[in-house]
């Protein structure tokens, strides 16, 4: 299974995705489970989450460009209210 991926994107790279165009996400403190049915690509606005799956657990904040591959099974923890927009493939 692919891994979470996780990139410091540069304005440029922001640009080049047309991340402006996204759609937006917003979730509170909470814990759940998750699966991904396709591709995810999210750029995080604000706030703080632990996803854990069966290989790893990563944590997502401000600022950080993250990939999701279809079929990841994972548990979000939602530590600071996050805001987020994203894109499916």
């Amino acid at each position: 299974m692919d891994k979470i991926k996780i990139e410091k994107p540069t304005e440029a790279r922001l640009k080049q995705l047309n991340v402006k165009s996204w759609s937006p996400w917003e979730c509170e403190p909470s814990v759940f489970d998750w699966e991904y049915d396709c591709d995810e690509s999210a750029y995080v606005l604000e706030g703080r989450v632990k996803v854990k799956t069966s290989a790893e657990e990563v944590e997502i904040k401000k600022g950080d460009l993250v990939h999701f591959p279809k079929g990841l099974k994972c548990s979000w923890n939602v530590i600071e209210k996050i805001k987020k927009v994203y894109t499916l493939k």
